[in-house]
């Protein structure tokens, strides 16, 4: 006894996989034009009330520090560092979300190991 395909089932085996390649090869492309487009941009926070402000770019480098005068206390070093650490980790926070919405959004929200 013979197994039967479906109707309308094969017949394309190798051009549906050519064009998986091409569909697959585009999104890379995408995906690299994305993220070169991402790492161009620049993401911004503050803490402490507008204290300190890190801008840090998608390449996740620390790009400027702004430190309001008025919290630089020599005695209170501590609180400054906290304050920066702040300011600079939800900069980077706001960039890593951005890229990871912006590639969820390419690969119609697939996890694909390595992709990113």
């Amino acid at each position: 006894m013979k197994a039967r395909l479906p109707k309308n089932y094969g017949g394309g085996g190798i051009g549906n996989m050519q064009q998986l390649a091409r569909q697959a090869q585009k999104m890379q492309e995408e995906m690299e034009a994305r993220t070169a487009e991402l790492e161009a941009k620049e993401y911004s926070a503050s803490a402490g009330g507008g204290a300190v402000k890190a801008v840090v770019t998608g390449n996740m480098e620390v790009k400027s520090l702004e430190i309001d005068p008025e919290v630089v206390d020599p005695d209170d070093v501590e609180m400054l560092s906290d304050i920066i650490l702040g300011a600079v980790n939800e900069a980077l926070r706001n960039a890593a979300k951005d890229k990871e919405d912006s590639m969820a959004e390419l690969s119609g929200g697939l996890n694909i190991p390595g992709m990113f």
